[in-house]
């Protein structure tokens, strides 16, 4: 095995990039814009730049390195065929070719959730396991499955697209994939904003989050911490939710462990407490035992997953 490999993980905004060892250790991470003009043909360019600039600063030739993993906000095919990606203006490519043509090293292309999921399983939450399900419970809900340490990509690169399970058919309010009732209109941070904001205009119940100017998912949680009645029923409803979904997904995937993320994690205990109550409730008894942990890698998962994935590919 070489010496070195590097993650690139495109966002809307900005690349974040890293160089690692095989082994898995994180020797340097910036990051450089992300040129989405002329429908985002600079992108993957830039990205080669900035890789060959830093291998000549830290003088390592391509001998030394394994290759390029890289992560992308939209479905990606297991051959490395993005079918389209509105956050970046690209329509159908091929990432891994392109970008191989650009940089003459080995690449992998993955989705971005699905990266940070494998990034999470080598050297985060999900560290000594190898079939994980990673929620990532932000704006929306993001999540990727691997299954004996190889990421499930499915046949139009949807695989782990768990945020858009159907939890509830009565939902009358559409969620932005145009579908209603989606697991993320509910569990996201967004949506536990939104299940906080329909209890007070349902309820006469006395609670500080009547006094609060945002109605946060942090502010939400925090409240239940400190006793608040109808901010406690309100994570039990998120647990029950999500838990309920989790065990479905039990069913098709048995995990050894759910990795939960995003910035709704950040409520730690009372969280996961909540979600794993009502998944060992609901959950078939031979997935009953699966493990809940948080991640633990933050922003940098993505990096970390997308190294892993040329050594893994």
């Amino acid at each position: 095995m070489k010496q070195y490999v590097f993650g690139a993980d495109v966002g809307g905004t900005t690349v974040k990039l890293g160089l690692f060892t095989t082994e898995g250790e994180l020797l340097d991470k910036w990051e450089i814009p992300t040129h989405k003009e002329e429908n985002g043909r600079y992108i993957l360019s830039d990205v080669a730049d900035s890789i060959q600039d830093k291998m000549k600063e830290k003088t390592i030739e391509k001998d030394q390195v394994e290759g390029v993993g890289i992560g992308v906000p939209g479905p990606v095919k297991e051959d490395g065929t993005v079918l389209g990606c509105v956050n970046l203006g690209w329509d159908e490519r091929n990432v891994e070719r392109d970008m191989e043509k650009l940089i003459g090293l080995p690449v992998k292309a993955g989705n971005d959730a699905n990266m940070a999921a494998l990034g999470e399983m080598w050297q985060g939450g999900g560290k000594g396991f190898r079939s994980i399900v990673m929620v990532t419970l932000g704006t929306g809900v993001g999540g990727g499955i691997i299954q004996n340490g190889k990421m499930i990509y499915g046949t139009n690169g949807a695989g782990g697209e768990i945020g858009h399970i159907c939890v509830d058919e009565t939902e009358t309010e559409s969620c932005n994939c145009g579908n209603k009732g989606c697991l993320e209109q509910y569990t996201s941070a967004t949506g536990v904003s939104r299940l906080a904001r329909r209890a007070l205009a349902s309820c006469d119940t006395p609670s500080v989050l009547r006094n609060s100017d945002d109605l946060s998912a942090k502010a939400v949680f925090d409240a239940a911490k400190e006793g608040d009645g109808l901010a406690v029923s309100l994570v039990e409803k998120h647990g029950k939710i999500l838990g309920k979904a989790l065990a479905t997904i039990a069913c098709v995937s048995d995990p050894e462990a759910f990795v939960i993320g995003g910035g709704v994690s950040k409520a730690g205990d009372i969280l996961i407490d909540a979600i794993a109550k009502y998944y060992r409730q609901y959950a078939f008894h031979a997935c009953k035992d699966a493990k809940f942990t948080l991640a633990s890698l933050g922003n940098d998962a993505g990096i970390y997953g997308c190294a892993e994935a040329i050594l893994t590919k």
